[in-house]
């Protein structure tokens, strides 16, 4: 890895935990939180990919507030206009994974430029590393909503060789969701992938250069061949 010279993160679901929001939607629909968590992610995702092949685009925090609308209807679980902007609010104010901030230091005192590449908008990615007080860490927040399409489209990768100004070969992209993973490495990125939960791999004709099961074990990686 002597050849990488930056490290470009997924945001959501890989430095920070979606699923944090569980608790609060269970305030809501006790016993029903982590299900409509669930749900309200993977409806978000489709939804992102679903405007980018219809080329109708709406930044993330309109497709988080459709998601949960949709979540709120297809589980039979009413949600009030209050409800709905606490929870949207909170999709602002995700916790990071427990490794995260230590891994991030150790990598960021490697001398390594890091980044965070997101399909989040401006003020969501803003918003989320504020709050957890990292944002320190990142050179850029990169914002897919400055190509008006999301992530896996090659033009949202492109964004993080612009704004980092170094070649997709020296940038090592890292993300916990397969299917990104894949469209970087399609791309052109040098990959690794976090399968905190023991995944499968997307078959999608690509594989990750690297497999961790943490943030953790990527700062080892890294740091490795570096002290050869």
């Amino acid at each position: 890895m002597n050849h990488i010279n930056g490290i470009v993160f997924d945001l959501y679901g890989t430095l920070y935990d979606v699923h944090s929001v569980a608790r609060l939607c269970d305030s809501y629909h006790p016993g029903r939180g982590r299900e409509i968590s669930a749900v309200w992610r993977q409806k978000q995702l489709e939804y992102t990919w679903l405007r980018s092949l219809m080329g109708h685009y709406a930044d993330f925090e309109q497709a988080t507030y459709d998601a949960l609308v949709f979540t709120s209807g297809q589980l039979k679980l009413p949600l009030d206009a209050a409800a709905q902007l606490a929870l949207c609010n909170a999709y602002l104010e995700l916790a990071p994974y427990p490794e995260v901030p230590a891994a991030l230091g150790r990598l960021q005192a490697m001398g390594l430029q890091l980044a965070i590449l997101s399909n989040g908008s401006p003020h969501s990615i803003h918003s989320v590393v504020t709050q957890s007080g990292l944002a320190a860490r990142f050179s850029h927040l990169i914002s897919a909503d400055e190509v008006r399409i999301f992530k896996p489209h090659g033009s949202v990768y492109q964004l993080a060789e612009d704004h980092m100004k170094r070649d997709r070969s020296e940038l090592l992209f890292v993300s916990s969701n397969a299917w990104d993973a894949s469209g970087a490495r399609h791309f052109g990125f040098p990959v690794c992938w976090i399968n905190r939960a023991g995944n499968t791999f997307d078959e999608l004709g690509q594989s990750p250069d690297h497999v961790v099961g943490g943030l953790d074990q990527l700062a080892d990686w890294i740091a490795a061949p570096r002290n050869n």
